[in-house]
């Protein structure tokens, strides 16, 4: 699936790459990626131009202490053998994802996995994003987030190496687990405590701050697993600093995954931390149904979630017929149906009637309490190599925004069938 924005503006001259990480220097990448054909009205996105075309998200971030390490390139290309193929666990748009090696910086006899992220030198795709991760990252610190260790900016012959270094996450993402691909379906406990710990995630960088970030781009690619399958979210090249104080909203390109966007962002660019409730409530549906939020491989009528699990929700025989059937029946009807009330709580049409994060953390932590599941959970073998040293046979990890994914909001519910590809371009 493809990545794309929404807005209206002109093309600025390309940025200058510099060896400073601040987001100075990338300013105009918003202009440069974006292209017009929105559903947005003319005076909404005129109201974007003003309020954030020429804002820098997260530039105050950037000033603040961190315990990021700085590498150098040679070091990343030690810590990856020159790059290994073999080594590569992603590709995109963006560039590529590999496994590597890195020495501890306590302990240098100690050696930690990590996950390396290199941005692709050609053009700027990518780059805008690469600031924000580390300037988002390099300040936070959670236990439901990915770990950001460090980040190599160093300029060469070709041009400026950009990598990010991450915590390595060997159980992949949530979505790998929940889609066919997958030989040994999630457990419906473990369903439950990753979504405990994905709005554990969520409520620490909505309301745990000094300052609030909103994700922009939750999805269940985006949640990844430690060898403990704990859920972390991860990517944050789309996020935005909430609204300051006194003000209601962010106005912003509108941007995100298909069936994930809230509809009142779609249809106005006002970003605000509920535009992440809803896709929280998208994702319960997935853990309960097994299905992505849009698919066009499906009878056009079972093609978008919600449109087909909401007959269903009325009637107890209807509703078990949209649970996830490689679950086999072993899960508690019970604690899926009150999953599913959080889910709509989160999916109310209007955005202030929805609960905030801490809200739904408390809602979901009650469900997951409540769960007598009979018997004890089915243990799930780890997908770490049980030897560290050795090559990694494990494909397909989502450490990366994915641009294969699909990027754009759906309206949701009722405004789901407004959505024509015709309105959009890809970029």
């Amino acid at each position: 699936m493809k990545c794309f924005y929404f807005i209206s503006g002109e093309k600025k001259d390309e940025a200058k790459t510099s060896k400073s990480i601040s987001t100075r220097s990338f300013a105009s990448t918003d202009r440069e990626v974006i292209r017009s054909g929105s559903e947005l009205n003319s005076e909404n996105i005129s109201e974007m131009s003003v309020e954030s075309m020429g804002r820098v998200p997260f530039s105050s971030l950037s000033q603040r202490p961190t315990n990021l390490r700085v590498f150098t390139f040679s070091e990343m290309k030690a810590a990856t053998k020159s790059f290994s193929r073999s080594l590569m666990v992603g590709e995109g748009g963006f560039g590529c994802v590999y496994r590597g090696m890195i020495k501890d910086s306590e302990d240098p006899n100690v050696r930690l996995d990590v996950a390396v992220k290199q941005l692709s030198r050609r053009g700027l795709q990518g780059h805008k994003e690469w600031v924000t991760e580390v300037n988002v990252l390099g300040v936070v610190e959670h236990p439901n987030l990915v770990k950001l260790i460090g980040y190599c900016a160093e300029d060469d012959e070709r041009g400026i190496q950009r990598l990010l270094v991450y915590e390595y996450m060997p159980n992949r993402s949530v979505e790998d687990h929940l889609s066919g691909r997958s030989p040994t379906p999630l457990p419906w406990a473990k369903r439950l405590r990753i979504a405990q710990d994905a709005a554990r995630g969520l409520t620490y960088l909505h309301e745990e701050m000094d300052f609030q970030i909103i994700f922009r781009d939750f999805k269940s690619s985006n949640i990844l697993l430690d060898e403990q399958w704990n859920a972390k979210l991860s990517d944050f090249g789309l996020a935005r600093q909430g609204p300051s104080e006194g003000l209601s909203h962010v106005s912003t390109a509108v941007v995100g995954t298909i069936g994930y966007a809230a509809p009142e962002y779609i249809q106005t660019g006002r970003l605000t931390a509920k535009s992440d409730v809803w896709s929280f409530g998208v994702f319960l549906y997935e853990l309960i149904t097994g299905r992505k939020p849009v698919d066009r491989n499906r009878p056009k009528s079972e093609q978008k979630l919600l449109e087909w699990v909401r007959p269903h929700l009325s009637d107890m025989k209807k509703f078990r017929h949209i649970l996830d059937p490689r679950l086999e029946g072993k899960y508690s009807l019970k604690s899926a149906q009150k999953l599913a009330a959080v889910a709509n709580r989160c999916l109310v049409r209007h955005p202030k009637t929805r609960p905030k994060m801490s809200e739904v953390l408390e809602m979901v932590k009650k469900v997951v309490e409540s769960t007598e599941m009979g018997s004890p959970e089915p243990a799930m073998k780890s997908l770490a190599p049980t030897d560290t040293s050795a090559e990694p046979k494990i494909k397909g990890s989502n450490l990366k925004r994915q641009v294969v994914d699909s990027r754009v909001g759906e309206s949701g519910w009722s405004a789901w069938r407004m959505w024509r590809p015709k309105l959009i371009r890809t970029c």
